[in-house]
């Protein structure tokens, strides 16, 4: 009898406890509770959504500065974070550098930099791995806004390192930004860069990654788009043959195409387009001697 009595009371205590993980932990409480504070016009403590599966919420950053030289490889984070902080990034160097050796990861270098080293140890301490999501899930939600900043110097970090998927003498055809569509008219964004590659070009990765899509369309022709991690994806389009397939890991220089003209273009050409946190962005940002322009095959 007495075991009967207290069932109810351990079903009510594991019910309570099941209410209180999915107000506090997961992104449907989030959702209730960050709706809640908006009815009632009080502060939310509720981590943004994307925060319960990555390092913070990724949002396109604000275009970076022009490049007064090439990046060195190994600095490449070190310009993100400093298009993050509007520093210097050949003094951020060093002090990554400094930090990254004594936390043991560049990731938990870069959660110190944003969130203070202390937060970041107490990260190490207890995250599964040293990558950038698990530390960032370690920290309280109270550091959303830091671990978000972190992410945006990761994502950018990523796309200073990127290589170029052709070689450096092509010529850009058509570039960024809005223009007159060549086919079919109007005022349209141009998501990316047309370079000029005669058919058969081999078309190289930019950084290591896995294939999210390689399949063809009216428009796009034979299109590969990488996923780079970190919010970085770059696109291959209009090409004459695709080399590799959908989920497969790619190397950095790895030829992963051939360009052509297939899908809605003038002639024979590469589109090569970078999206960070799901916007498309100007690939020349990112590089300091950009390829000369000539008339030419375009989208």
């Amino acid at each position: 009898m007495a075991m009967k009595e207290r069932l109810p009371l351990l079903e009510l205590f594991l019910s309570g406890l099941c209410l209180w993980a999915a107000w506090y932990h997961t992104p449907a409480g989030a959702l209730v509770r960050t709706a809640g504070a908006f009815i009632f016009g009080t502060r939310s403590t509720a981590r943004p959504l994307l925060a319960y599966f990555g390092a913070g919420t990724l949002v396109p950053p604000r275009p970076p500065p022009p490049l007064a030289g090439p990046v060195p490889p190994a600095q490449a984070l070190a310009y993100g974070t400093a298009a993050v902080l509007e520093e210097s990034a050949v003094e951020l160097a060093p002090r990554l550098r400094m930090l990254s050796q004594r936390l043991g990861s560049d990731d938990a270098a870069l959660l110190a930099i944003f969130c203070g080293e202390d937060a970041a140890r107490f990260a190490v301490d207890e995250a599964r791995s040293m990558a950038l999501d698990d530390l960032a899930r370690a920290l309280p939600p109270r550091s959303e806004a830091c671990i978000a900043r972190a992410a945006q110097a990761a994502m950018l970090g990523g796309a200073y390192a990127l290589g170029w998927p052709l070689p450096e003498t092509v010529l850009i055809t058509s570039p960024f930004g809005v223009r007159e569509h060549p086919l079919i008219g109007g005022r349209r964004l141009h998501a990316g860069i047309d370079l000029g590659a005669s058919a058969g070009t081999a078309v190289r990765a930019v950084a290591a990654g896995v294939v999210r899509r390689a399949s063809s369309d009216g428009i796009n022709g034979r299109i590969l788009v990488l996923d780079h991690g970190r919010g970085v994806v770059t696109t291959y389009c209009h090409n004459e043959a695709l080399l590799v397939r959908d989920g497969q890991h790619v190397e950095r220089g790895q030829v992963i195409a051939r360009s052509g003209s297939s899908g809605l273009t003038t002639g024979p050409h590469l589109h090569y387009q970078i999206d960070l946190a799901g916007e498309p962005v100007d690939p020349l940002r990112f590089r300091a001697h950009a390829p000369k322009f000539a008339a030419g095959a375009t989208d």
